[in-house]
């Protein structure tokens, strides 16, 4: 009786697991049991090594779809290989606000805002690709020239893919060459008479420079002593001036006040004299003349002795203007 009850318990688990598959198999094959499914075409010009059968399409992280063909189309109008990759997109993911449009027109809207498949890579390990829809309003529309019933994706290059067409359009051969050029002309001036004869040239300068330079130094070691010596007498005479300064200040006070005191005296004199001689008299007008001459002759001596007091070296230097 347990072993009856434990095989029904199996064929009910084993039923059961088949129904799970059965509906996960419809579920994940379309959008869910009411799914609806869209058929796209994409152009690819490049390489799709790693992109299969059944590979997943993702919008934004997004799964939308999946891979059901993988096409080669050989133009015999000029030498390229299209590969044209056919797809199955669930419409019953995207939900729109605004205006509802047909599923035709909603692809063409999608299209014309930017909507590009691009390849990536589902993982560096394996290297199978997907391909990725995304948005590139910058990006022209640019529709391969298919029969196709289907509406079409526009595709754009990979960053590797752009960068391996741009490795390609570097022309090599060219860059070799100019290479080469600059290697010959590099060698055709270091093997030149000038150029060899340069190294001979640059050290005779060199030479010639040193020459110089010591012979300078020898002209300096000469002047520095005789230079010396006459710093030392201008600073000998300086100290000597000054010196002297204050002697001959003194000696010029004292003759100021000696010829102060003369005048007073010729002048007391002159007035007694004045009194006793006519105004007319040429005694008088000479005494005159003097006195004067003896007044421009004080005053001269009162600004001499003003200068040497402010400028102490105005005998040596001259006066210098205030």
């Amino acid at each position: 009786m347990d072993e009856r009850k434990h095989s029904v318990l199996i064929g009910a688990f084993v039923v059961g697991a088949a129904v799970v598959a059965i509906g996960a198999a419809l579920f994940f094959g379309g959008a869910g049991f009411t799914g609806q499914r869209d058929k796209v075409v994409m152009v690819f010009d490049g390489s799709v090594k790693g992109l299969n059968v059944g590979a997943p399409i993702a919008l934004r992280g997004v799964t939308v779809g999946q891979v059901t063909d993988i096409q080669l189309v050989l133009s015999t109008e000029r030498p390229e290989i299209k590969m044209i990759v056919e797809a199955e997109l669930v419409a019953n993911n995207l939900l729109v606000q605004g205006q509802k449009l047909g599923r035709g027109a909603m692809l063409d809207y999608l299209v014309g805002n930017g909507l590009r498949a691009q390849l990536n890579m589902q993982s560096v390990l394996t290297g199978l690709l997907y391909i990725q829809l995304d948005f590139h309003p910058e990006s022209p529309v640019t529709a391969a020239a298919i029969d196709s019933p289907y509406g079409q994706i526009p595709t754009i290059p990979t960053e590797l893919e752009i960068l391996r067409r741009t490795l390609q359009s570097v022309d090599y051969a060219a860059m070799a060459e100019a290479g080469q050029s600059i290697v010959t002309s590099l060698r055709t001036f270091v093997e030149d008479e000038d150029f060899l004869a340069l190294p001979g040239e640059l050290r005779g300068t060199l030479a010639s420079l040193a020459r110089a330079g010591s012979r300078l130094d020898d002209s300096l070691a000469t002047l520095q002593p005789e230079l010396s010596r006459t710093l030392g007498s201008v600073g000998d005479a300086a100290a000597g001036v000054d010196k002297a300064l204050p002697a001959l200040n003194a000696e010029l006070t004292a003759a100021l006040v000696s010829l102060d005191e003369a005048l007073r005296a010729t002048r007391d004199a002159i007035g007694g004299l004045g009194r006793q001689v006519a105004d007319d008299s040429p005694t008088l007008q000479q005494l005159g003349a003097t006195l004067r001459e003896m007044s421009r002759a004080s005053r001269s001596l009162e600004g001499l002795l003003q200068t040497l007091e402010d400028q102490p070296d105005a005998l040596l230097r001259g006066r210098r203007e205030k």
